[in-house]
C-alpha cells in the first residue's frame, strides 16, 4: 500500500517538472549513449555500454519512484486547516529550551524540505515532534544528540 504525501501546489508543480523533464530530456540522452556505445564495438568489453545502461537504469528508477510519488500526492487547501496546533503547511517559531534560541520552521512533505529556506519534513524528528502540539506546548524530541525540548511560540499559515 502506498503511501499519501501532502504538497503544496507549487511543490507539486515542481515534481511534475521534474518528472516531465527526466522523461523529456534525459530519457533520450540516455537512449543515445547506448546507441553510441553500442557503435565502438564489442558489448561484451564495453564498460562505456554498461555504464550507460547502468545510467539508464537509474533513470527509470527515479522517473518509476516520482510516478509513484505524484499518484499518491494530494494537495493541501491551506484555509481548511486548523491555526491552533501544528498541521502540515503550519509556519511554527519554536524555542529551544536550552539555549533559548528561537528558529521559524514550515513543516512539509518530504519532497519539499529544504532547510536553508526554513522548511523541514513533516517526518524529520523535529516535524514528528512537533505535530499536533498547541501554542505554549512544550515538544520533547528525540534527535540523535539526545532529547531536546522545544517551547511552540507561534502558529500561523
Amino acid at each position: 500500500m502506498s503511501k499519501i504525501s501532502y504538497y503544496t501546489a507549487e511543490g507539486l508543480k515542481k515534481l511534475k517538472e521534474e518528472l516531465n523533464h527526466l522523461k523529456d530530456v534525459e530519457r533520450p540522452k540516455a537512449s543515445n549513449a547506448i546507441a553510441e556505445a553500442r557503435d565502438k564495438g564489442d558489448l561484451s568489453e564495453n564498460a562505456e555500454y554498461d555504464a550507460a545502461k547502468e545510467a539508464q537504469g537509474m533513470l527509470e528508477m527515479r522517473i518509476s519512484k516520482l510516478e509513484e510519488t505524484l499518484s499518491n500526492a494530494r494537495v493541501i487547501d491551506e484555509s481548511q486547516l486548523d491555526n491552533s496546533k501544528v498541521l502540515v503547511l503550519s509556519k511554527v517559531k519554536i524555542k529551544n529550551q536550552v539555549n533559548n534560541m528561537i528558529m521559524d520552521y514550515t513543516i512539509v512533505a518530504d519532497g519539499e524540505a529544504d532547510l536553508s529556506k526554513g522548511k523541514i519534513s513533516v517526518n524529520s524528528p523535529i516535524g514528528k515532534g512537533l505535530l499536533g502540539k498547541s501554542v505554549g506546548e512544550i515538544a520533547q524530541i528525540n534527535v540523535p544528540s539526545g532529547i531536546i525540548n522545544f517551547e511552540v511560540l507561534e502558529i500561523t499559515r
